[in-house]
Formats: structure tokens, C-alpha cells, sequence
């Protein structure tokens, strides 16, 4: 048979968290994205709602909600950026690979 996973490798479920990193969670899910129109990178959320959003759901401690909040968008846009930065690279190596591989001489 297959070797068993390793669980200190497996994703977190959100399950496993503590009540106020679950409803901290939940209340980032709620609030909509901002992203730059022109480079398409991701700028983070938009928090402007989220007062409002506590009042709905009636958030029993919106200082700490929000402290795990900002934790998870630190988090989340460090890997984004990161993720654009390796495909930045990949596409950079593609072109400077593609730029090698013509076999003829142009001259003008």
C-alpha cells in the first residue's frame, strides 16, 4: 500500500481554528476585493464595510475579529505577490527562451 500522509504537511481545516480565527474568517470572506486595473495585482480588501458587517453579525469582539482579520490579509496578499512575482519570472525566462531559438540571421 501507499505511504500515509503526513499531517504535519496537510492543509488546516478552518474547523481546527478557535471560534474567533473561524468567525474571522467568515466576516474576510464577506468583504470585497481591490485590484489594480492596470498590473492586475492584488491590493488587499476593502474594509470600508466592515463596521457595518460587524453590526450585522453581530460580532461579539470586532477588536480581535479584526486583529485576525488584517493577520490573514498580511498572510494571503505576501503569498499573492509572491505567486506573481514567480510567474513573472517564468514568462521572463519563456521570452528570453524563445529569443534564442531562432536559426536564422536576419539582416536588414
Amino acid at each position: 500500500m501507499g505511504q500515509e500522509p503526513d499531517p504535519a504537511k496537510m492543509p488546516l481545516d478552518f474547523s481546527e481554528f478557535p471560534e474567533e480565527v473561524q468567525v474571522a474568517f467568515f466576516m474576510f470572506s464577506l468583504l470585497s476585493e481591490n485590484w489594480d486595473g492596470a498590473s492586475g495585482t492584488y491590493l488587499g480588501k476593502d474594509w470600508a464595510q466592515c463596521t457595518q458587517l460587524f453590526e450585522v453579525y453581530e460580532v461579539e469582539d470586532p477588536k480581535t475579529t479584526m486583529y485576525f482579520m488584517k493577520l490573514y490579509e498580511h498572510v494571503l496578499v505576501k503569498y499573492r505577490m509572491e505567486k506573481a512575482e514567480e510567474k513573472r519570472k517564468q514568462e521572463e525566462r519563456k521570452s528570453q527562451q524563445a529569443g534564442k531559438s531562432y536559426t536564422h540571421n536576419v539582416r536588414g
